[in-house]
């Protein structure tokens, strides 16, 4: 690469991690030390290719700036585990934008494949769900409380049990990327498929609008959430896939880290979620109102805080 078109690619990102430099004791341990490998990445592929050049002493004066700062704000704050919800999340969400994207229009692609596959297929549904759930669920609906299924068991078992294995999905969802981005990607056609033709099912016996009601109920946070971590999983898989300037090892640790962070911002998401599945779900005769409040109400909460929000932090970060 050419000394200029390192510099043309680079100068913006610089500027910022000036502006990190001066605001360094508002700023979140991680997001400095985050800050401080990117540029000492950059420092070293200067150092190696323009050794005698001025950028190279540029990015070393900056990153000595920068290395200071750290050692001077190194002690973490109590108040640490608030902040990596209100503030380094969303940061990393913002940085995330495009593996978000990329999971939601996977997850939405995979969706309709479902929905169109049990449209077409009678048998399609069986194969994706099994008999024995399309078999007791017929029952249900014989016996007119097709949504029985979220009255299997107590209120807190159910609440535990779904809250553990949505999140043990979302990290296995998130693990996939070890395999590149498409072993996450093939979790996404997976869950996708199933969402489509569950849904198509109950549109297929003239339940579409109480099921939609009782399944969304929760699943607004849960199936988001199962996004997010598909973005996870996205971000973890494409260090491998483009280093870019980074050696490959190098960028798939940012890529673990960045994914890792996410995944972990989704376990409050899915506690709500179970919550709502335990102890709301199975209560079919709620008002419409009242279960349509809590869908709006979820997805208000996911447009605040992985649209609004995030771009919003980034903005704080980069204005002056």
């Amino acid at each position: 690469m050419k000394e200029v078109t390192f510099i043309r690619r680079n100068i913006e990102k610089w500027k910022e991690t000036e502006k990190v430099v001066e605001r360094a004791a508002s700023l979140s341990p991680d997001q400095l030390a985050d800050t401080y490998t990117d540029l000492t990445a950059d420092l070293a592929f200067a150092q190696t290719h323009f050794p005698t050049s001025r950028i190279t002493i540029y990015l070393n004066n900056l990153a000595s700036a920068l290395h200071n700062e750290i050692y001077r704000n190194k002690r973490e704050k109590w108040t640490r585990i608030i902040t990596f919800w209100t503030q380094e999340v969303p940061r990393t969400m913002h940085d995330a934008r495009r593996e978000l994207l990329t999971s939601f229009l996977i997850f939405v692609a995979s969706a309709l494949i479902g929905v169109l596959s049990a449209a077409n297929d009678p048998d399609f549904v069986r194969l994706i769900l099994g008999n024995g759930y399309v078999d007791m669920t017929l029952d249900n609906i014989a016996n007119g409380e097709p949504m029985a299924v979220y009255n299997g068991s107590s209120e807190v078992p159910m609440f535990l049990g779904i809250t553990l294995n949505n999140v043990m999905v979302s990290f296995n969802c998130f693990a996939m990327g070890l395999l590149t981005s498409f072993g996450t990607g093939y979790m996404l056609l997976s869950n996708g498929i199933m969402v489509g033709a569950f849904q198509t099912f109950f549109y297929q016996h003239d339940l579409l609008w109480e099921s939609s009601l009782a399944i969304w109920l929760h699943g607004t946070l849960e199936i988001w959430a199962i996004i997010v971590a598909g973005a996870a999983g996205l971000a973890l898989g494409n260090g491998w896939l483009f280093p870019g300037t980074y050696s490959r090892l190098e960028s798939f640790r940012r890529g673990a880290k960045r994914g890792l962070k996410i995944v972990i911002g989704t376990v409050p998401v899915f506690i709500m979620a179970g919550f709502i599945e335990g102890f709301l779900t199975r209560h079919t005769e709620l008002p419409d109102v009242l279960r349509l409040g809590v869908i709006f109400t979820s997805l208000a909460f996911i447009i605040f805080y992985y649209i609004y929000l995030p771009n919003r932090k980034k903005h704080g970060i980069t204005e002056t």
